[in-house]
C-alpha cells in the first residue's frame, strides 16, 4: 500500500525529490504526519494547491487517500 506524493516547482527543492512514496493511507493529516515537520510547514501554506489523481482539490478537510492514489502539491504561480 502506498500513496505517491508529487512535488512541483519550488516544492521539489523543499522535498528533496520530485516524488516520494508513503505507506500511509487515510486523511491528509495522516499523510502529513509521515513527513518531515519542515516539509509539512512548507506544504501547509495557504497558497499551496493540491491535486488528487489529476483533479484539483477544493476542500482539504474531507480528503481521504487510498492505496495507489497520487497527491500533487502545486506551488503558487508567479509571473512577470
Amino acid at each position: 500500500m502506498a500513496i505517491r506524493l508529487v512535488f512541483l516547482g519550488r516544492l521539489e527543492d523543499a522535498a528533496g525529490a520530485v516524488e516520494r512514496l508513503v505507506t500511509v493511507t487515510g486523511s491528509l493529516a495522516a499523510i502529513m504526519a509521515a513527513l518531515d515537520p519542515d516539509l509539512v510547514e512548507v506544504l501547509s501554506g495557504e497558497r499551496i494547491k493540491l491535486a488528487l489523481n489529476g483533479t484539483m482539490v477544493s476542500d482539504r478537510s474531507g480528503l481521504v487517500l487510498e492505496d495507489g492514489d497520487e497527491l500533487a502539491f502545486l506551488p503558487p504561480v508567479s509571473g512577470g
